[in-house]
């Protein structure tokens, strides 16, 4: 799904991949609920054989992990080597990423063994995979991160991005985040909204956040609100349009601050809002607050209010 989407006669093409234990499997079901037809734990020495038949007439995923005997950063490299030569085909490397402590607390939680390390403790295992698949991580056309993810956000994330979009040329998640944790990895545009009046001096307001009217009350009365709101309004509607000309199919915003819980969650609800008063479906992450939510697109209202 990436800007060759746009051409008629591409077929989306998706090879997922990522450390064992970072959602392959959820991800996998996801994109086959979204309509793909997938195939799990593929031998890379079959792919050829299987893109050399009859052209691919609905979307596909392809599964690639270190359980394969022939899988190696060069194997990979070589297989997009050769469907980037397919002509009928728009394809992705879908890389799951996720941090090495939490992939361990993950198999410490399962019992499992990692398929690199027999032994008891995986860290072995996960310390092999992830050098092995560096190189692969760094060509990968999209990367998410399923460290702080539940497989319910992670099968959300994936469909958000390579789901059908109810006919909408582009889909658009805004997302809030903490600075104390990281910016988001994937995101087009990130805004720093510490600027603004901080609700956690508010005593009466400190246990509240973005969402609840209070807080953004509060912040609204910031006199930098409202002019920032207006002024990326108006930036979005001189370049949305232009995403979709050059056949981007996902923009990623979003707005910080300090804990990720009052500025940039009703910033990202006010923006999301207004996006969805426009005609754009959106959906909506709260990641330090851990809460996902979906706006449809609202009809758009005429000067004479029909």
């Amino acid at each position: 799904m990436t800007e060759e989407d746009a051409v008629p006669g591409k077929v989306p093409l998706v090879l997922l991949t990522g450390p064992s234990g970072a959602g392959r499997s959820t991800a996998i079901k996801a994109l086959e609920d979204a309509g793909f037809e997938t195939i799990d734990n593929l031998p890379l020495g079959l792919l050829p054989r299987l893109l050399s038949g009859q052209p691919l007439m609905r979307p596909m995923a392809l599964s690639l992990d270190v359980r394969n005997r022939d899988f190696s950063p060069v194997a990979i490299i070589e297989a997009l080597r050769l469907v980037d030569e397919l002509p009928n085909v728009a394809p992705e490397l879908l890389y799951l990423d996720c941090r090495a402590e939490v992939l361990r607390r993950r198999y410490n939680e399962t019992r499992r063994n990692h398929p690199l390390d027999r032994q008891e403790d995986p860290k072995t295992g996960i310390k092999r995979e992830l050098s092995l698949l560096q190189d692969i991580r760094e060509r990968a056309t999209v990367l998410v991160d399923t460290s702080e993810l539940t497989p319910h956000e992670l099968r959300h994330a994936v469909q958000s991005r390579f789901g059908p979009q109810d006919g909408q040329a582009i889909g658009i998640t805004v997302q809030s985040f903490s600075y104390k944790r990281g910016t988001p990895q994937g995101a087009d545009i990130v805004f720093d909204c510490r600027f603004l009046h901080n609700p956690h001096w508010k005593k009466e307001l400190r246990s509240m956040d973005g969402g609840d009217t209070p807080v953004g009350e509060y912040v609204a009365t910031d006199p930098g609100f409202h002019p920032f709101v207006s002024s990326f309004m108006d930036m979005l509607d001189r370049t949305l349009p232009g995403y979709v000309r050059e056949g981007r199919n996902h923009l990623q915003i979003a707005f910080g601050c300090t804990g990720g819980k009052h500025r940039s969650v009703f910033m990202t609800e006010a923006i999301s809002e207004s996006l969805a008063n426009r005609g754009w479906r959106v959906s909506i992450r709260h990641r330090e607050l851990n809460r996902y939510a979906v706006l449809g697109a609202r009809a758009q209202i005429a000067e004479d209010g029909e």
